[in-house]
């Protein structure tokens, strides 16, 4: 099944924004160079409340790697990947190409309690994702996005489809932030594994096997594979 976005014609749920204080842009011509940072020197950072901190070396990409776990965020101009995987979640991954600054975020559930500030919404981690990117120099207005995940990953829980709800909600959310999302691969059934390049805004995707054994086989006879390579190839998506 090729991923598809929400039905538009459908009215968009009211959710609650939440009250992040915005964050004026950098002056990109006053911003240092990117740094090139070690493991260790990534290991010995302190870390904002909700900032993935779980770092390795990624021996597939030959990169410093870190982690992000659901209700994390990470941002970073560095030669480096941020990975992730997710089932129902969603992972929006933000890009500038002028500043060469990206960042994902993991969130479980469109939103919450008002007085939950916590990453495991999707309200708040967008918030707060977009203002950690402006804090290293992105700009709102060159902003582009690509999402990953709401997977129905378990083959009995349909009465609530918490992928479904997750893909809408950050659909409709980019939409009235003007974020273009330039690239998705979200919906069907599988679990995902993610790996962001926040310098150059590539993605790489992985599906992972899935709890519906009965569409396996549906899936290999039509090539499945084959049909996400095409949906996502404007995108800079790529499977691995």
């Amino acid at each position: 099944m090729q991923p598809s976005r929400a039905d538009s014609s459908s009215a968009p749920p009211a959710y609650e924004r939440r009250h992040v204080p915005r964050i004026s842009p950098l002056d990109r011509a006053a911003a240092p160079p990117a740094p090139q940072v070690t493991l260790a020197e990534l290991k010995a950072r302190a870390h904002r409340p909700g900032e993935a901190s779980f770092y390795f070396f990624d021996h597939h990409f030959q990169h410093n790697a870190v982690k992000v776990l659901p209700g994390e965020y990470f941002v970073a101009r560095e030669q480096m990947t941020i990975v992730t995987v997710l089932g129902s979640c969603i992972a929006a991954c933000l890009w500038d190409s002028r500043a060469g600054v990206g960042g994902m975020n993991h969130f479980m559930l469109p939103d919450g309690d008002s007085a939950d500030t916590s990453g495991r919404y999707g309200s708040y981690a967008m918030e707060l994702l977009i203002n950690e990117m402006m804090k290293q120099g992105a700009r709102r207005e060159t902003l582009q996005a690509k999402i990953f995940g709401g997977g129905q990953v378990m083959a009995n829980f349909t009465t609530m489809n918490v992928g479904e709800r997750n893909t809408r909600f950050v659909q409709n959310y980019l939409a009235t932030e003007r974020i273009p999302i330039v690239s998705e691969d979200v919906l069907d059934i599988y679990p995902r594994k993610v790996v962001f390049f926040p310098v150059s805004g590539k993605v790489m995707v992985k599906r992972l096997a899935h709890a519906h054994p009965e569409a396996m086989a549906q899936e290999v006879v039509r090539g499945n594979a084959v049909s996400v390579a095409r949906a996502t190839s404007g995108g800079s998506v790529d499977l691995f």
